[in-house]
């Protein structure tokens, strides 16, 4: 399974899936039912990107209460 990752032959996915799906290994089919979610954590990372760049922004000049009121104000 390693190699074929390796080379990015993204369109052998579903045959990929399959292969998991027949194998008796539930920490992977959990993996692969992630996968084939119908949705997106893309908006929640773009809210943790930004939280993370006032924090950088702000380090070693304020405490908690101020960075909270940033975050809580940018938003």
């Amino acid at each position: 399974m390693g190699p074929r990752l390796a080379q990015l032959q993204g369109e052998r996915l579903p045959e990929w899936i399959a292969a998991v799906r027949a194998d008796d290994l539930p920490s992977m089919h959990t993996f692969i039912n992630g996968l084939t979610l119908p949705w997106s954590s893309g908006v929640l990372e773009g809210h943790v990107n930004r939280i993370k760049m006032i924090k950088r922004q702000m380090y070693g000049r304020a405490g908690f209460k101020l960075l909270r009121k940033r975050v809580l104000l940018a938003s």
